[in-house]
């Protein structure tokens, strides 16, 4: 079984990256809650946190400031949620460590089951936005 988080790694899949380094990626969820919603993902492949290292989760958790700040600043989001599944019953879809980082606007209230599609076009404009977002 591939792992798409690995295919968008290795660009054989398409995503829109808000920000990456040698450790870990930032893209834009094509599923999101709310506007903004992205997932912070580590280059490495592994399953669940507790299957990490405390260094690399560590380090792939203290990249959620700067992403969540830029996020913030792109989008002007009034606040944000972090998630993190482990396993199917957490209902993590996605066998591949990640964050979800969700805006969170005061005119639009809170839902945690509420889903869109999002546009191509939609998402490459906003993870222009939110990289220019970056300080």
């Amino acid at each position: 079984m591939t792992c798409v988080f690995c295919d968008i790694l290795a660009r054989d899949k398409k995503a829109h990256f808000i920000y990456e380094d040698e450790m870990c990626v930032a893209i834009l969820d094509r599923y999101p809650v709310d506007r903004g919603h992205s997932l912070l993902i580590p280059r490495e492949h592994v399953e669940k946190i507790t299957d990490m290292a405390g260094e690399l989760a560590g380090s792939l958790f203290s990249h959620v400031v700067p992403v969540a700040k830029a996020i913030l600043r792109g989008t002007g989001a009034d606040a944000f949620n972090v998630g993190q599944n482990n396993g199917m019953a957490a209902r993590q879809i996605v066998p591949h460590v990640h964050i979800h980082i969700i805006p969170r606007y005061s005119s639009r209230g809170t839902n945690w089951t509420r889903r869109e599609i999002a546009s191509d076009d939609d998402l490459a404009n906003l993870a222009s936005i939110i990289r220019s977002s970056f300080e």
